[in-house]
């Protein structure tokens, strides 16, 4: 007899789509080739933080225009100032945080090494919602980018205000796509526009500059344009007529400029090595680019009167842009490219995320915090899991907020500083219980911008509660107790099996083996678990059907006396009640009573293409699993038969 020829099963139909998609698989050697050069990186990391250029200093000026009126493009300044202060002490406390963590994980990993776990799991939350936030917040701004250059440029496009959260939309799931392909091919996608974005806004600064020393002023924009803020009253005083609440809300929604910070915190395994010393490098030239142009906005905002509209369009710095600019023909392609830059500078800082979410994701599933599923690299050695989770959470927030800028930003802060107070407090006990150099001043820098940070987020929660910030205060305990609950039952899992008898899978307590095989028809799978079964050598096999039906069983035990595929005789058990499962249950537990035999359940489960096995096969298999799985002395084995492939060798064979 000629010996059987076996083939390797093709690949399904869904591989061969996602291998088209996402290109060949990368092996896992792959992984250590799947690193950042600096430049990079820079490009990759710091798109986030950098982009938020095109929206903090307009945040500033929403809160205090219809407050203070003309007086809030005073006020701009002296809040840039501080917040650029601000800056500078985060900077010097993530330095010291990728110089001595050089893994990935940025605040959380802080947090864990040196006040434990549960306490850690305050920056996990923190920094995870920030993650999902900042996917919203940032493909929004970049979508008002192009329909201001619309509402500039004219010529009938401003209707297209409601494409707004289609566009974004697409955008998140463009993204999803580059990462998906991993983070080779999402560097080289996503690194330009960061460069782009820095030319435009230092395009932007020189011509002012330039328009200054030649003109001594620079053109005004339209303060009493139709949709432009209203005007407050300006008054006079320390704060020019704004209250410490007003100033304070002013600030908070500035903070949003140093989001992204601790991007490279969270993906320093990201650069190669030596990842720290080139993780501190590219994050004080992050630092340095991003106090240069928030602070040129925001001079350019303060001597310009660039003013924020109601709907948000056209933003301040397109207007900036269009007042330096000019109107001639070198004016509109100006206009054009910087806010064609501003565009994907933000759609691409959503891009940060993609890198961090996942990470720091897959660190909290290592410390079994969340489900272990995002510990897994995908196709193409990302981690594929965390990049879906993110996607589908930030298109819920976009839809549900429809896109709004201000309202998103109300979300946005308290993560982030959180983060940047978990980092900053974690380095202070780090340095603490060191005795180094360079310990006074390194516990002076992270003790001041723990407490710093640590203002920042109660000034948020507090000023910009009513306007959102509550969802944030609410969601970060039930995030926490979420996280812990989740590490409760898998250290309750890994007690359990602590908790088993040395060798006890070595070991059987049972005289005899028993095998059902659960018949419902006649054919080829069923024929496959009896053969299944007698290979399992056990005591004795039955072959058991629950009579439903009085018309199907007569004619399946007919078609079993007549088959010559098995000496099996069939067992016909009566179930009036068509209660299955407790028909099942009731047999296995009188079977297996005296605690002496083992008993083995096997179903038969036909299996089709995906959508016609739905509709063609029911599912009964699992949910008889889940019936009886709990039974003493008692193992379920579902055993699939593929019938497509069935039928195909038998057209072959014909």
């Amino acid at each position: 007899m000629a010996p059987t020829e076996f083939t390797v099963p093709p690949d399904r139909p869904a591989y061969r789509l996602k291998r088209l998609l996402l290109g060949p698989p990368l092996i896992s050697e792959r992984l250590r080739d799947q690193t950042l050069s600096n430049p990079m990186a820079l490009g990759v990391l710091a798109s986030d933080c950098i982009s938020s250029t095109a929206y903090g200093s307009e945040e500033i000026l929403r809160i205090l225009v219809p407050v203070i009126g003309i007086a809030s493009f005073s006020l701009l300044m002296p809040l840039t100032a501080v917040i650029i202060l601000v800056l500078v002490l985060l900077t010097l406390s993530y330095r010291d945080v990728v110089s001595v963590y050089t893994r990935a994980g940025g605040s959380y990993v802080v947090a864990r090494e040196n006040f434990g776990p549960n306490v850690a799991q305050i920056a996990a939350v923190a920094l995870l919602i920030d993650y999902i936030v900042t996917v919203a917040v940032q493909t929004a701004a970049g979508t008002d980018a192009l329909i201001s250059l619309a509402h500039l440029l004219g010529n009938g496009f401003t209707g297209i205000d409601h494409l707004k959260v289609p566009l974004s939309v697409a955008v998140v799931i463009v993204l999803m796509y580059g990462n998906l392909r991993g983070l080779r091919e999402a560097g080289k996608l996503f690194a330009a526009p960061a460069y782009l974005f820095m030319l435009a806004v230092g395009a932007m600064l020189v011509v002012g500059l330039v328009r200054m020393l030649i003109d001594g002023h620079l053109p005004h924009a339209d303060l009493r344009a139709a949709g432009a803020l209203p005007l407050g009253h300006s008054g006079s005083g320390l704060l020019y007529g704004a209250t410490l609440f007003i100033t304070l809300r002013a600030f908070a929604n500035g903070g949003s400029s140093l989001t992204g910070l601790e991007a490279i915190s969270n993906g320093v395994s990201a650069f190669r090595p030596p990842q720290g010393v080139n993780a501190r490098r590219t994050l004080v030239a992050m630092s340095c680019v991003l106090g240069v142009m928030v602070l040129g906005v925001s001079a350019l905002a303060h001597y310009t009167h660039a003013i924020p509209y109601t709907d948000g369009n056209p933003t301040v710095i397109a207007q900036e842009a269009d007042l330096l600019f000019g109107s001639g023909r070198f004016g509109t392609v100006a206009l054009v490219y910087v806010q064609l830059a501003t565009a994907l500078i933000l759609y691409t800082g959503a891009n940060t995320p993609f890198t961090g979410f996942p990470f720091l994701a897959s660190f909290v599933a290592e410390d079994s915090f969340l489900p272990r599923q995002l510990t897994r690299r995908g196709h193409r050695l990302a981690f594929s899991n965390g990049i879906l989770v993110l996607t589908a959470l930030a298109l819920a927030l976009l839809l549900v907020t429809r896109g709004n800028v201000d309202r998103l930003v109300s979300l946005y802060a308290i993560g982030v500083f959180t983060g940047f107070t978990m980092a900053g407090a974690g380095l202070t006990a780090y340095h603490w219980r060191r005795r180094e150099a360079g310990r006074t001043w390194r516990l002076a820098v992270n003790i001041a911008a723990a407490v710093v940070s640590a203002l920042v987020v109660l000034i948020f929660a507090f000023t910009k509660f009513t306007e959102g910030a509550w969802l944030v205060v609410v969601l970060f305990p039930l995030g926490v107790w979420a996280l812990i609950r989740v590490n409760r039952r898998y250290r309750a899992e890994a007690a359990a099996m602590e908790d088993l008898p040395t060798a006890v899978a070595d070991r059987s307590p049972w005289g005899r083996h028993v095998v059902f095989v659960l018949v419902d028809n006649m054919d080829l799978a069923t024929l496959k678990a009896l053969r299944y079964a007698h290979r399992l050598g056990p005591d004795e096999i039955r072959a058991v059907h629950f009579m439903v039906d009085e018309a199907h069983t007569r004619r399946l035990m007919t078609a079993w006396e007549e088959s010559r595929g098995t000496t099996v005789p069939l067992e016909v058990v009566a179930c009036p009640d068509r209660r299955l499962r407790r028909a099942v249950a009731e047999l296995a537990l009188r079977t297996t009573a005296g605690g002496r035999t083992a008993l083995t359940l096997l179903l038969p489960r036909r299996t089709y293409t995906p959508v016609i096995g739905r509709v063609l096969h029911r599912g009964t298999g699992e949910r008889f699993a889940r019936a009886l799985e709990s039974l003493p002395d008692v193992a379920v084995t579902i055993l699939p038969f593929d019938v497509e492939r069935a039928v195909e060798r038998l057209r072959e064979r014909a």
